[in-house]
C-alpha cells in the first residue's frame, strides 16, 4: 500500500488522469554582451551573456583552474597522506556508493598508485547493511582491514561518530566532501570542504571527484617537496590523466557548471574524444551506443552516469570502482555489459514504482490546486536504491518538492529528497527536525537533493510537519515551473552549422543550461516510437523550413492525436546520428496544443 501527503491510505485509483505541469515559458531578457569575444557568433554570445559569462570564462584553459592552495584543509591533509607515505602505513579510502563517490575512490587510487603508494585500498559500504557515510560499523571493517589512515571521499563532513570510533582504534582520518556540514563537525584530524566555514575556496559547487582531485594535485606538490618522486626513482605523474574521471563525477553528481567544474569538464571530454580516456568509461560508452569522438556532458550524465549507479542502487558499488579502474578494454567491457544490465533492471523497477505513486496521486488530487505543496510518498515494499530516481521523476512531473521513503528495516524507514527552485532542501529538514526533535533519526545532503530516515511509524507526523513547512517557505507561483527560453529561431537558422556552433559551445549543465529554444508550428507528421517516445515531423509558420522532432516520454493520453494539427514546442538544437549519416533534429522539452 502506498502513502502520500495526504494522511490516509490510498487505494489506486484507475480512471483519474494524471495532472502534469505545463511550464510556464519565460524568454530570457536580452543582456549587454560587448565584453564577450568578437569571434563569437551572435547568437552564441546572446547566450554566453544571459548564462552571466564573462570574458574569461570563455576560455576553458586548465591554467585558469582556482588554485589548491585556497582550500581550506587541503595541505594539512596531504601533509598527513604524505607522511603515511613515508611510513608505509595502510591507506583505505572510504567512498560513497553513488557515481560521485565512485569516481572520487578511482581517482584516489590511481593517483596513489602513481605517485607509488605501496599499501593503498578502498572500501565503499553496501547502502543497504551500513548505510550513508562513514558509520561505526563500517570502521569496524575498515579496522578488521588493518586501516591506519582513513580518507573518505565524497562523505564524511557529517560522520561524528564514525570519526570518534575511528580515532578510538588508533587510526588518523582525512575527510574530504563537498556536502554541507552541520552545526557540527567530526574531530577529523584534516578536513577538506570548500563548504565548510572560513574555506575561501570559490567553487563551492565542486563534486567531491574535484575535491579528491585537488587534494591529489596538492599531495603531488608536497611530496616534490620532499624529493619522493627521486628517491623512488620513479616519474612525477602526469594528474591530468584523470580528468575524464573528473568530469564523469562532476557531471553526474548534478553540481552547478560554474566557470571551475566547467574548465573540468572540458578537461576530460577533450580527453575522452581524442580516445585517450579509460578504458572502463569507453566500455560504458560503447554499451550505452555513444560516440566516443562526440561526446557531450550530457551523455555522461544520462548515458554513462546512471549505469554506473546502477551498481551502487542494486548491488555492490566496487562492480563500478572496478571498472574505472581496470586497465584491460576487454574486462572492461565484461564488467561495462554487468552495469549495463543492472541498469535495465534498475529501470524496470524505477517504473513499476513510479506507476505506483502516480496512482495514489491520482486517487488524491483530480486538480493541480488539490495537489499537496511537498508531495511524499511511502511503500514498505519499495527498492531503497530507486527512491531518489522516484522522487526526481515526480518533482520534475508535479513541479512540487518531493520525498519517497522505503522501509530500511524495524525500525526506520529511509527518504530521498529532491527540490525545486527556492526551496533549500536541506534547510528544509533542518526546519523541520528543530521543530520535531527525536523524528528524524539523521539527515544530510544539498539545497535540491538531500537524504533522511525516519523512525518507523512517524511518516504521517512527518507528512504534516513537511507539508506546513512548505507551504511556509514557498510561495504560490513558485509551485508553477519555468523553461527559461533563449528565444525564437528563425528558419534560416534552424541548420546544422548551428547545431554544431552549440554543441561545441558547452559543456552544458547544472546551471549553465544548454540553450533552449520555442516557437509555434503545424504538426506534418506525429506517431509513437518506442513504448512512448513522441516522433514529429514539424513546419515552421512561414512554411519555409521543415524540421524532424522528438519527444520523450510523452502523455499516451493526449498523444498521437491526428486532430492536433498545431503546437507551441521548447526544444534543444540537435544533431541525429544515424549510420554515419547526420540529419537536424529538435529535441523537444515541452510540447503544448494550440
Amino acid at each position: 500500500m502506498c502513502y502520500c501527503t495526504g494522511f490516509v491510505k490510498l487505494e489506486p485509483s484507475f480512471s483519474q488522469a494524471v495532472f502534469i505541469v505545463i511550464h510556464k515559458i519565460v524568454r530570457r531578457p536580452k543582456v549587454d554582451d560587448s565584453h564577450l569575444p568578437a569571434h563569437l557568433s551572435p547568437i552564441l554570445k546572446q547566450i554566453y551573456a544571459s548564462r552571466g559569462c564573462s570574458d574569461s570564462d570563455c576560455e576553458l584553459a586548465l591554467a585558469n583552474l582556482l588554485r589548491p592552495n585556497t582550500m581550506k584543509g587541503v595541505e594539512q591533509a596531504a601533509s598527513l597522506i604524505a607522511d603515511a607515505l613515508a611510513d608505509n602505513r595502510k591507506i583505505l579510502i572510504m567512498g560513497d556508493f553513488d557515481a560521485d563517490g565512485a569516481t572520487s575512490t578511482s581517482v584516489c587510487l590511481l593517483a596513489l598508485r602513481m605517485m607509488g603508494a605501496a599499501q593503498v585500498d578502498y572500501l565503499i559500504p553496501n547502502r543497504f547493511d551500513y548505510g550513508y557515510g562513514l558509520s561505526p560499523e563500517i570502521v569496524a571493517v575498515a579496522y578488521e582491514k588493518g586501516a591506519e589512515l582513513l580518507i573518505t571521499v565524497d562523505n564524511g563532513i557529517s560522520s561524528i561518530e564514525g570519526v570518534a570510533a575511528a580515532k578510538a582504534l588508533g587510526m588518523q582520518v582525512v575527510i574530504t566532501d563537498h556536502h554541507l556540514p552541520g552545526n557540527q563537525v567530526p574531530d577529523a584530524d584534516a578536513i577538506v570542504n570548500p563548504n565548510q566555514v572560513d574555506c575561501q575556496f570559490a567553487s563551492k559547487s565542486i563534486a567531491g571527484v574535484g575535491v579528491a582531485f585537488y587534494l591529489m594535485t596538492t599531495l603531488r606538490a608536497e611530496l616534490r617537496q620532499r624529493n619522493w618522486f627521486q628517491r623512488l626513482a620513479i616519474g612525477e605523474p602526469n594528474l591530468a590523466t584523470l580528468l575524464d574521471i573528473v568530469a564523469l563525477g562532476t557531471v553526474a553528481d548534478v553540481v552547478s557548471l560554474d566557470t571551475n567544474n566547467r574548465i573540468l569538464v572540458d578537461a576530460g571530454l577533450k580527453r575522452v574524444r581524442a580516445g585517450r580516456c579509460r578504458p572502463g568509461i569507453t566500455a560504458l560508452l560503447e554499451v550505452a551506443k555513444r560516440n566516443t569522438h562526440r561526446i557531450v556532458a550530457s551523455d555522461f550524465g544520462f548515458a554513462v552516469g546512471p549505469r554506473l549507479n546502477a551498481a551502487g542502487r542494486l548491488d555492490e558499488m566496487a562492480l563500478g570502482v572496478e571498472t574505472l579502474l581496470c586497465d584491460d578494454i576487454m574486462l572492461a567491457r565484461r564488467m561495462a555489459s554487468e552495469l549495463d544490465s543492472l541498469n535495465a533492471e534498475r529501470r524496470d523497477l524505477e517504473s513499476d514504482m513510479q506507476q505506483e505513486a502516480l496512482k495514489s496521486l491520482e486517487a488524491l488530487s483530480l486538480n493541480e490546486a488539490d495537489l499537496p505543496w511537498g508531495i511524499a510518498l511511502y511503500q514498505s515494499d519499495w527498492h531503497q536504491g530507486v527512491i531518489g530516481i522516484l522522487a526526481s521523476r515526480i518533482k520534475d512531473r508535479y513541479h512540487r518538492p518531493v520525498i519517497a521513503f522505503a522501509k530500511a528495516n524495524n525500525e526506520e524507514i529511509k527518504g530521498s529528497a529532491r527540490s525545486i527552485k527556492g526551496l533549500h532542501m536541506r534547510d528544509l529538514l533542518e526546519l523541520i527536525n528543530a521543530r520535531n526533535p527525536g523524528m528524524i533519526i539523521k539527515f544530510g545532503g544539498h539545497a535540491m537533493a538531500a537524504g533522511l530516515s525516519l523512525k518507523a511509524g512517524e511518516f504521517d507526523r512527518f507528512n504534516q510537519a513537511y507539508d506546513l513547512a512548505v507551504r511556509e517557505l514557498l510561495a504560490p507561483e513558485q509551485l508553477t515551473g519555468e523553461l527559461l527560453s533563449d528565444g525564437e529561431l528563425l528558419p534560416q537558422q534552424m541548420n546544422m552549422d548551428l547545431a554544431r556552433t552549440l554543441r561545441d559551445a558547452g559543456p552544458w549543465g547544472q546551471n549553465f543550461p544548454e540553450p533552449l529554444f520555442d516557437g509555434y508550428f503545424r504538426i506534418v507528421q506525429q506517431r509513437i516510437v518506442g513504448e512512448r517516445h513522441l516522433k514529429l515531423v514539424l513546419e515552421t509558420e512561414c512554411g519555409q523550413t521543415m524540421v524532424d522532432a522528438i519527444a520523450f516520454n510523452v502523455d499516451l493520453k493526449t498523444w498521437p492525436d491526428a486532430t492536433i494539427q498545431f503546437a507551441q514546442v521548447v526544444y534543444k538544437l540537435d544533431i541525429n546520428e544515424f549510420r554515419g549519416n547526420e540529419t537536424l533534429q529538435l529535441m523537444v522539452e515541452q510540447i503544448e496544443p494550440r
